[in-house]
């Protein structure tokens, strides 16, 4: 029960005032209880309040100590080692979370016998190996990888605590995903290039989650049997796929035919691992059909799934607005000043550089920002949304290439962002796969959805511009790229790459990056390609060469 407080019973008759002090009669008896008036009771009051505020605990601040770090980090570890979920759960910062995934780790994901051994610590961060065995239904096998926790201080406790994060349990889970063992679901797929030849990740290692994806979306379709298996089972809010980690038993697989071109895959998987950072995708304009994909980092399909600012490669959508509204073309007077001022915001060109009395031709092939920029007081705020969304079928989220995309996003913006936007800045958004698109589109005349899986094998409906541009302006499109290529930014990577042609470059400023994202897309003969390099520098030095290798091969 507790200790109760013991409050005085209220009276309905008033107390007697004697002598400045108020005597409280109970049950008739005058009794030594008092409330004094005056300074003396404040003062009194003053007294007792700073008392208890010297007894309070003080929260403790500043830097983790190696010890501290050290500490909780093995008891979290060991807690866990043993079983001990509530214990191990308690020194996060989100108990119920780790609960969760912890419970899960032998209830759900089958796991036992684990060996937890911490590295050497960095700041808070710390490392640790896992050694376990996955066991289900007399089937076993070994499990071992590397992962990390950190160790932050609590702001209300002062106290050391692991900083929760799903990634502690296993480095390829996210929030909201979860660790199972059991019948996989979805059987085994062998995913086969457009010559019948098997893709397997150890042969192209960009490919493990385009191989992820294609068995998600096909396993059950291409009339394979599952296996027994430890996966990642992604979050409902998750656009990533689920990861096999171990196989326990084979399944049946059923075979994948993709569009893929063994020769051009091969081609950028080398290319993209000699630069770090780095994606490019290339496809088929008159069809569509993705030929290579590839990414220097293996975990995320940034070439397929980025949402990064384009920069300046998003000027071929903008110079299709303008030929269009007769605000440009390519051999007219356009001005490129050094600064142009929209929306209470300075642009400015790289290097502070100007064009003076130059064409739009010549501002598009050096990629002069205030060319553009300045025509943004004659565009409503969705003109580039809608060219976008019309002409080249980008920033509908509708397109279905047969393993998880993103398809470009081009906001309604105004003022300042209506400006920047123009310049592939702003809140517009792409990766290698939509600008690959947009060079396609330039190429055939006429936007088709890329696709690495046919739609005869399920019989999805692929997106559809509602428009295409008239020859006059494809023309002149055509003649501003093939400029660039030869003469423009692009000169240099497009240098040996011969016949119908054309390029552009781009640098995207991300916050809190020195250096800029190098984008370029280009287009030969019945080939399209782009590339970005995150944190590389200017487009033509960096993912120039790599589209450029591409182009020459497959032209």
């Amino acid at each position: 029960m507790g200790n109760r407080r013991r409050v005085a019973e209220r009276r309905k008759t008033k107390p007697a005032v004697v002598g400045g002090m108020i005597a409280v009669v109970v049950g008739g008896a005058a009794v030594g209880v008092y409330a004094l008036y005056g300074a003396g009771a404040a003062a009194d009051e003053r007294t007792q309040n700073t008392s208890a505020a010297d007894h309070k605990p003080k929260v403790k601040t500043g830097p983790l100590s190696t010890t501290e770090v050290t500490t909780t980090a093995t008891a979290f570890l060991t807690s866990w080692q043993q079983g001990r979920v509530s214990t191990a759960a308690a020194a996060t910062s989100d108990t119920k979370a780790a609960t969760t995934l912890l419970t899960g780790w032998t209830k759900d994901a089958h796991l036992t016998g684990a060996t937890l051994t911490p590295g050497t610590p960095t700041g808070g961060k710390v490392p640790f190996s896992v050694k376990a065995t996955v066991s289900y239904k007399g089937l076993s096998k070994p499990l071992t990888y590397a992962s990390s926790l950190t160790v932050v201080r609590n702001t209300a406790t002062g106290k050391p605590q692991v900083d929760w994060t799903a990634s502690v349990v296993h480095p390829d889970l996210k929030d909201g995903d979860t660790l199972v063992t059991g019948e996989s679901g979805t059987p085994p797929i062998k995913a086969v290039d457009r010559d019948g030849g098997e893709i397997t990740e150890a042969k192209y290692p960009s490919l493990g989650t385009v191989l992820d994806g294609l068995r998600e979306k096909y396993g059950k379709k291409a009339g394979g049997k599952a296996g027994i298996e430890l996966r990642v089972i992604r979050g409902k809010d998750s656009k990533s796929s689920d990861k096999t980690l171990v196989e326990l038993s084979k399944g049946t697989p059923g075979t994948v035919r993709t569009t893929l071109s063994p020769t051009l895959q091969a081609a950028a998987e080398a290319q993209v691992a000699k630069q770090a950072r780095s994606s490019v995708v290339a496809l088929r304009p008159s069809t569509g059909e993705i030929l290579a994909v590839a990414n220097a980092g293996h975990g995320f399909n940034t070439a397929f799934q980025g949402s990064l600012a384009p920069g300046s490669t998003m000027k071929v959508i903008t110079s299709s607005l303008l030929i269009e509204k007769d605000l440009a073309s390519p051999d007219k007077a356009h001005p490129c000043p050094k600064y142009f001022t929209y929306g209470g915001w300075k642009f400015q060109n790289d290097d502070k550089f100007e064009i003076k009395g130059g064409t739009f031709k010549a501002s598009f092939a050096r990629s002069c920002n205030t060319a553009f920029i300045s025509q943004a007081g004659k565009l409503d705020n969705d003109s580039l949304t809608k060219q976008a969304q019309q002409v080249f079928g980008l920033s509908m989220d509708n397109w279905a290439i047969g393993v998880p995309s993103f398809d470009g996003a081009v906001p309604v913006q105004s003022a300042a962002q209506k400006a920047a936007s123009l310049i592939g800045q702003g809140g517009v958004r792409m990766n290698p796969l939509n600008m690959a698109s947009v060079s396609a589109t330039v190429e055939s005349g006429t936007f088709k959805q890329p696709y690495l899986v046919a739609p005869s094998v399920d019989h999805r409906t692929l997106a559809t511009a509602s428009r295409t541009m008239s020859s006059g302006t494809l023309s002149q499109l055509r003649e501003l790229m093939a400029y660039t290529a030869g003469y423009g930014t692009a000169a240099e990577a497009m240098s040996g790459v011969y016949g119908n042609v054309g390029a552009k470059t781009g640098s995207a400023e991300v916050d809190g990056q020195k250096k800029p994202n190098g984008w370029f897309t280009a287009y030969r003969g019945d080939l399209a390609a782009a590339g970005v390099v995150q944190a590389g520098g200017h487009g033509g030095d960096t993912a120039g060469p790599i589209v450029a290798t591409l182009l020459k091969l497959g032209g």
